[in-house]
């Protein structure tokens, strides 16, 4: 059941809503080839169908539920079990199978689109994506309405992330993780660190810097760094300027690879000795490895973003799905979850939770952030569907002539 508990300051202070602006739009930006247009076509809706319209739900006869996620999030133990989903088929009776599917939002958008245009299982009954992925899912009538009189743990959700412009009183998801993008390195190879995005096209480290596949996260922190406010009135001269940053650093060969979250694994390899990167990731491969690894928010500044739970339009095992979502709005499970992927927790009692784990958890700045730290992030504003198509194109053209 929900508990009264009181409300987390840092966590309150969370987000700083991105503002809409109207903004004019070119038919094509410089440089976004025919290819390019056809994967950002993805992001409209399927021509002349009418939203798919979910099955009924089996849950009282399927005591199951399968998870889509991304890598290194959600708590595992040294035997690859992850402790608090065994603990809710525990408490539950619900066998829950957790699927790490998801490396990129669009790559796994590709992969389950045409399922959910017509109102398809697409394997999963609960899928944790990004804001903006999020907003397109809705738009789409992909996701199902969420009952909040089966997840009464919502009621924990940290107010500053209700009524988000792409889902006002959030009744088709709710937060599962925020972090920060910024930039680590490995402190083996670079011992002297790094401090700006421009210390990344040091010529020293050509062939060895790796990117985030995410358009807002890499052309993001670029634009921080050109000292534009992603949250605030930016327009095509501004998201252009850092395109153009972004495509020299790949023509000369500076960025060697620009993936989703597979980019882990060339930090591994030393493949790449310093990135554009997801804040939580760096701490768990420092766990296995030994603090080789440095996150920071450059000088310039890094994105803050949520990634949501969402239940696809074709699941037919809604309630299961709720009762998960339900699970891990508890502050005590949460707090658990937050001590082992380091990102922030959008549960409100997570913090006070936290100091029972362990005290300097509950000061990570990485998990709960002060307002200091928030002052360095920004949220990429929602861009409306024109812009998605537009931007997601020229971002697109690089990446197929990488």
């Amino acid at each position: 059941m929900a508990r009264n508990l009181p409300e987390d300051p840092f966590i309150r202070s969370l987000v700083v809503q991105a503002r809409r602006a109207q903004l004019t739009r070119r038919t094509m930006l410089a440089g976004a080839g025919a290819g390019a247009t056809a994967l950002a076509l993805a992001a409209c809706a399927p021509s002349g169908s009418a939203k798919p319209t979910p099955p009924p739900d089996n849950s009282a006869n399927d005591k199951s539920v399968i998870w889509a996620n991304w890598a290194l999030y959600l708590d595992e133990d040294d035997a690859g079990n992850h402790p608090t989903l065994d603990a809710f088929t525990e408490a539950t009776g619900i066998s829950a199978e957790y699927r790490v599917d998801v490396d990129d939002n669009n790559s796994y958008y590709g992969k389950v689109k045409d399922q959910l245009a017509l109102g398809q299982d697409i394997g999963a009954d609960v899928v944790c994506l990004t804001d903006w992925m999020v907003s397109r899912w809705i738009r789409f009538g992909y996701t199902q309405t969420l009952d909040d009189a089966k997840i009464p743990n919502k009621a924990n959700l940290n107010p500053d992330l209700v009524n988000v412009d792409f889902d006002p009183g959030r009744t088709q998801s709710v937060p599962w993780q925020g972090g920060f993008a910024g930039i680590c390195w490995n402190k083996e190879k670079l011992p002297n660190g790094l401090r700006t995005v421009d210390d990344l096209w040091n010529p020293e480290l050509k062939g060895r810097v790796g990117v985030l596949s995410e358009m807002r996260d890499t052309l993001g922190v670029i634009m921080m760094n050109n000292g534009v406010d992603i949250s605030g009135d930016w327009g095509d001269d501004e998201f252009n300027a850092a395109l153009d940053i972004f495509r020299e650093q790949v023509t000369s060969g500076q960025i060697r690879n620009i993936k989703g979250n597979s980019y882990i694994e060339d930090l591994q390899n030393e493949d790449t000795l310093a990135a554009i990167v997801w804040s939580g990731d760096i701490t768990a491969l420092n766990y296995e490895a030994g603090e080789k690894w440095e996150f920071i928010i450059p000088e310039g500044g890094g994105t803050l973003w949520n990634d949501n739970f969402l239940i696809p339009v074709g699941s037919t095992r809604k309630s299961n799905a709720e009762e998960l979502i339900n699970w891990y709005y508890d502050p005590e499970i949460a707090a658990e979850v937050a001590a082992w992927v380091n990102y922030i927790t959008p549960v409100v009692g997570a913090k006070e939770a936290a100091v029972a784990i362990d005290p300097e958890l509950a000061e990570n700045q990485l998990i709960f952030p002060n307002a200091d730290t928030l002052s360095q992030v920004r949220v990429f504003r929602t861009l409306s569907g024109a812009e998605e198509q537009t931007y997601g194109a020229a971002f697109q053209s690089v990446l197929l002539g990488a």
